[in-house]
């Protein structure tokens, strides 16, 4: 079994590898990344780069991967505060991102399923890639945000409520966007988009804070 991690040398080793991943993706596409960085009030980079997506991505792939790292770390960082403990449990740690990358996978492939049953596959695409590029962005943000929470003050709830709240509206921004771009899509397939955004943005969601609310 896995032993537990003391103090913060779990989480330094993993914002490393997240720098190095961020690294290695403005490596592998330098124009796209700065391009990216701007994605908040600037919709040059989703409207180049949609047109360019494939099933795989190795760019969006990298930034997928330091996301995961980020919101674990992120997790564990209001863990550790609400349970008063330095120490990690690695375990709990791993099954985290493993749970994380698992259900962000699975709602994305149900989500090109549902788009295929509807027959909006052209809007689903669109809203998923535009959806995963803010996620992406939240990622960026998080290492940061970590690395000040972790070695230069304790974070308080406060603090912790307002990056909930920054995170959540970086999300709400990007589903105005969203919508705002495929207004006149949407507005001919009303019903379907209602049903979808049910099923697919408010369900999940509630269902894992009932599982973790009842536990």
């Amino acid at each position: 079994m896995l032993r537990n991690i003391v103090s913060n040398e779990l989480f330094t080793v993993l914002m490393v590898i997240s720098l190095l991943i961020i690294a290695l993706a403005k490596l592998v596409s330098p124009k796209r990344f700065d391009d990216f960085i701007l994605v908040i009030g600037n919709d040059k980079y989703l409207k180049i780069y949609s047109r360019e997506q494939k099933f795989f991505d190795n760019f969006d792939a990298l930034l997928f991967s330091n996301l995961i790292l980020s919101v674990s770390v992120f997790c564990f960082i209001i863990y550790r505060f609400i349970n008063e403990s330095n120490k990690v449990p690695i375990n709990d740690l791993f099954k985290l991102s493993i749970g994380i990358t698992v259900f962000i996978l699975i709602k994305v492939l149900v989500e090109r399923l549902i788009g295929s049953l509807f027959e909006i596959d052209k809007f689903t695409d669109l809203y998923i890639f535009q959806k995963i590029t803010y996620k992406n962005y939240l990622g960026v943000l998080l290492l940061p945000i970590n690395a000040i929470l972790i070695f230069t003050f304790q974070p308080s709830m406060n603090i912790i409520y307002g990056i909930v709240i920054l995170l959540l509206g970086i999300n709400i921004i990007g589903l105005i966007s969203s919508l705002k771009t495929h207004q006149s899509l949407i507005k001919n397939n009303f019903f379907y988009f209602i049903l979808y955004l049910c099923a697919l943005e408010i369900a999940p969601y509630i269902i894992l804070y009932k599982v973790f609310v009842t536990k």
